[in-house]
């Protein structure tokens, strides 16, 4: 799409200092943008870089300065520049086109108007799936799942029986949700399977990355809250009742009926064990071991998670370790000898 940086800037509302009828062809990062794109700055210290790039415009804090170039100065340059950035490159929405003859839909399943459902997915009986819903190739929604508006499965995504889906959910490629809880008893000299009766709820505007696994509950439910963001390739196990507005990392692993509060962000690779609670507003940082509850507020890393001060100074401590030892050893050496 071409446009110029007047039009760009009415559509974000900023001021523009330039030449407005400067013509704009795509939306580009710093280190890419060419004489016809439009970059972003959002923060200062990146000023060498912007002054350096050929970008015909930039999108810029207000109040910033730049001779010789022209912006667009707004209060939130990150939030304007992806504004540009779907208006030039963003993908026309398809519109609603029913249900394709090569998908399977129960004759007892209820369909929501303008949802789309595409050839070779498949909604079994009973479930009940909102307005304005998009339902990829492959995807399988299971018997009695209840699926709110504006929600999208992407392909191969599989709901198992009961799950329940809210408002404006997206579920990426492969996801699957409501499978079995890891539930064994050993007894008579074997494991025997714990059944798994319960079923998974996702609160509105959750989103679940390709190929994570929630498992649904023993007896009850497996709980996401509302606003939610879950990464790619996350585990969540069964009774798992995880809070409102949490921030859930790549290869993430979270044990049964663990819990977290509201806005607790876990990052990539941590793993947290059974029957724990992390409180309200908790960081748990990347490859974390989280093995006993975290108060709300707290900052944790490491392995096992310790206070985040408390880690960073055993870190660095570490980091010391072999000149200690020599010295140590060199100590050790002096007094042999003066023996």
């Amino acid at each position: 799409m071409t446009t110029t940086l007047r039009a760009l800037t009415d559509l974000v509302g900023g001021e523009l200092i330039g030449d407005a009828d400067t013509v704009i062809t795509a939306a580009r990062p710093i280190h890419e943008a060419g004489a016809t794109d439009i970059t972003f700055l959002e923060n200062p210290k990146y000023l060498p870089q912007l002054t350096a790039c050929a970008a015909g415009a930039a999108v810029v804090p207000a109040g910033l300065d730049l001779p010789g170039k022209n912006l667009i100065r707004v209060a939130n340059p990150f939030t304007s520049f992806i504004a540009i950035a779907q208006l030039l490159h963003g993908r026309p929405q398809a519109k609603p086109s029913g249900i394709n003859a090569k998908a399977a839909v129960d004759e007892s399943a209820t369909v929501g108007a303008d949802t789309t459902v595409h050839a070779l997915a498949n909604v079994a009986a009973g479930c009940v799936v909102g307005a304005r819903c998009v339902i990829h190739p492959g995807a399988i929604v299971g018997p009695d799942c209840v699926l709110g508006d504006d929600v999208t499965l992407h392909p191969n995504v599989v709901l198992y029986p009961g799950t329940i889906v809210g408002h404006r959910v997206i579920i990426h490629a492969s996801s699957v949700i409501g499978a079995d809880g890891f539930g064994y008893r050993f007894a008579n000299g074997r494991h025997e399977k714990v059944p798994q009766l319960g079923h998974v709820e996702i609160g509105d505007d959750v989103e679940i990355g390709a190929g994570t696994t929630i498992d649904c509950g023993t007896f009850s439910a497996t709980r996401i809250g509302a606003g939610t963001k879950i990464d790619n390739l996350v585990m969540i196990a069964h009774n798992v009742q995880i809070g409102r507005h949490n921030i859930i990392v790549s290869q993430t692993g979270v044990a049964g009926s663990s819990s977290t509060g509201d806005f607790v962000i876990i990052a990539g690779q941590v793993g947290v064990a059974d029957h724990l609670h992390i409180g309200d507003r908790c960081v748990i940082g990347a490859r974390s071991a989280v093995a006993k509850s975290v108060p709300a507020d707290s900052r944790m890393l490491g392995a096992p998670a310790t206070p985040e001060k408390e880690q960073k100074r055993i870190l660095m401590s570490l980091l010391h370790l072999p000149e200690l030892r020599k010295e140590l050893r060199s100590l050790h050496d002096r007094m042999d000898k003066a023996a």
